[in-house]
């Protein structure tokens, strides 16, 4: 994983921008930096990168990369690139250097722009092509790799981060208020729907698409990928197989490294079947890190420390500071241009600062598994109403009211046949937005939107949080957390072939046996421990705000409540009764983060430095 940037502007940058540009990229990579400067139609166009080298660690894989006067810069990794490599050396290309980034230029060569349909892995690139005098843009299939755009009467600014947007324009964009406005209501699902985001004119480059660009700078991403819902009739037992063997083979993939890679473990399903195959499949020994918290609701010690028992991996627990959490997380908020969207990735960046120290670059999560496997607990209801015509439905509902629906909370979500009896309803997921909008100085509502992604109303919505709502906040959050402390984070199951065959599996088998996600959990049976994979108990990395704080300590209240232009917006009077009356709720916990979180960013974006 790197840092990217680019410029398409009248004149090159000069040489004191490009090297501020390199140092606000430094975290993504410390092993190395350059730039180049090339001509597109008559216009000039400047490339930055900074390395974080994680496969074939010589300097003859710095970027930007040249060869056959392509020029190329590009974050992130091309898993399959051994087997693309061979391919292209049957055609009789030959390599100089034993990494990915050549593979790509050398495809780009061979096959064009198609040549990212062969592509497994996540990346966002720019390649230069001067005999076509065109710029490629890229990014892979899910968007795990961070790429934004910044249109200014200057010209087309590009980069992985949006301070290197701000070091290349010499001033900041400024805070897009109703995208504030939007998480503190609706909360990060509204997000990525409403196609904004935090900083007024930044927008991202799609995920799944690329663009050949010119020296007018115009940008006209077009798709290169999808995915729908195209069930083909298979058993269980089937489907069983399959998809173990496909995961089998995306955490193979991801465990493709010159450097150790680590896993951060959980509690849960997901991490405990990425460490199960890497460790119990594929005989990789294991290094688990994990964040331990001493609340009941969220404690996972007891089965993160069975995990650890089973696999008998080197463990580093880290356990949730009690203090200077407000400290910790403005630092953190600079970093990610933006407010956190959830605590969890607060903690994230806790394992990521501890994963760093240890010495790995490369932390392998879950990201992505409930969306593909169905895991949350709207799934499952989801999934009774499609089997309602079933003759032993009673049964399934019996099923999960000793399972699943034993945890709800969502008091919609605790009547089994919500979705028999309201099938368009989604007023479960935006949850208390109109008491959260009291809160505001001006009158929001946005009602949920959902896209049409498939006619199964599950699989719709599966689809609907993989590409909209969920999974592009997740990776947002998951790539900053980790580059923070330079290390890269990969999704193990965002892998284009398991999703593709996932889309393929009747719904009927997603849920069996009272057990959600039955299909991973099938996948790690017998090489994770049996308990957690029969868990009905959906586990999640998170932790109450009050934990970390507390909101009577005239410091914090300040911190809080002093003058800021964030209060133009949120009544202070309001913010201060909430404090008041305390945080008792899960809901009203993640708002008041929520408050924080946004509060200091506006504090902090009114900052004077670039």
């Amino acid at each position: 994983m790197c840092g990217i940037a680019g410029a398409i502007t009248s004149k090159p940058l000069d040489e004191e921008k490009l090297v501020h540009v390199l140092d606000r990229m430094r975290a993504r990579g410390p092993d190395g930096c350059g730039h180049a400067v090339r001509t597109l139609g008559d216009h000039a166009l400047s490339l930055m990168h900074t390395r974080l080298s994680i496969v074939d660690l010589d300097t003859r894989s710095d970027q930007p990369f040249r060869k056959h006067g392509l020029t190329l810069v590009y974050n992130g990794e091309v898993y399959n690139f051994p087997e693309l490599r061979k391919e292209l050396e049957g055609f009789g290309v030959r390599f100089e250097t034993t990494g990915d980034t050549e593979v790509i230029l050398e495809a780009y060569r061979r096959w064009g722009a198609d040549a990212v349909k062969r592509f497994e892995g996540m990346w966002a690139f720019a390649l230069h092509d001067p005999e076509r005098d065109t710029l490629l843009l890229s990014r892979d299939r899910f968007g795990e790799k961070p790429l934004y755009l910044w249109t200014r009467p200057e010209g087309l600014y590009f980069a992985s981060e949006i301070k290197a947007l701000a070091a290349m324009a010499g001033e900041k964009p400024a805070v897009n208020l109703g995208q504030i406005r939007r998480y503190l209501v609706n909360g990060y699902k509204s997000l990525y729907a409403a196609g904004e985001t935090f900083h007024e004119g930044v927008s991202e480059f799609p995920a799944g698409t690329l663009a050949e660009v010119r020296g007018d700078g115009v940008v006209a991403p077009k798709p290169y990928w999808s995915l729908g819902f195209a069930p083909v009739e298979m058993t269980l037992d089937e489907a069983v197989e399959q998809a173990r063997k496909h995961v089998i083979d995306a955490v193979e993939y991801r465990l493709r490294a010159d450097v150790p890679v680590a896993v951060r473990l959980s509690g849960g399903i997901d991490s405990n079947v990425i460490a199960g195959v890497a460790q119990n499949v594929l005989g990789r020994k294991v290094t688990a890190f994990s964040v331990l918290d001493d609340d009941p609701r969220y404690d996972e010690t007891a089965s993160i420390m069975r995990a650890v028992d089973y696999f008998g991996c080197d463990h580093h627990a880290i356990r949730i500071p009690k203090r200077g959490f407000l400290d910790r997380l403005e630092g953190l908020i600079d970093y990610f241009d933006g407010p956190l969207m959830t605590i969890s990735y607060y903690l994230h960046a806790l394992v990521s600062e501890e994963i760093h120290q240890a010495g790995f670059k490369v932390s392998l999560g879950g990201t992505g598994a409930d969306e593909l496997f169905s895991g949350y607990y709207d799934h499952y209801l989801f999934w009774l109403a499609s089997q309602k015509e079933r003759e032993d439905f009673e049964t399934l509902v019996a099923e999960w009211r000793g399972t699943y629906g034993r945890f709800v909370r969502n008091p919609f979500l605790q009547n089994p046949r919500a979705f028999i009896e309201q099938p368009t309803s989604r007023d479960h997921i935006f949850l208390g937005a109109e008491r959260f909008a009291a809160f505001l100085r001006e009158p929001f509502t946005e009602p949920h939107r959902e896209r049409h992604f498939a006619d199964d109303p599950l699989r719709g919505r599966m689809l609907n949080e993989l590409f909209v709502e969920t999974v592009p906040v997740m990776l947002h959050e998951d790539d900053l957390a980790a580059m923070a402390y330079s290390v890269e984070n990969r999704a193990a199951f965002l892998d284009s072939r398991l999703a593709e065959f996932l889309s393929t599996v009747p719904t009927r088998h997603l849920i069996h046996d009272g057990l959600p996600k039955y299909l991973l959990r099938k996948a790690g049976e017998g090489i994770a421990a049996p308990e957690i994979m029969e868990n009905p108990r959906k586990q999640g990395i998170n932790a109450p705000v009050t934990n970390m704080i507390d909101v009577t300590d005239p410091a914090v209240r300040s911190a809080i409540l002093d003058n800021s232009p964030f209060y133009d917006i949120v009544d202070r009077t309001k913010v201060e009764a909430f404090l008041d009356q305390g945080t008792g709720l899960n809901s009203e916990s993640k708002f008041l983060f929520s408050l924080i979180s946004a509060k200091l960013f506006v504090d902090r974006a009114a900052a004077p430095e670039v």
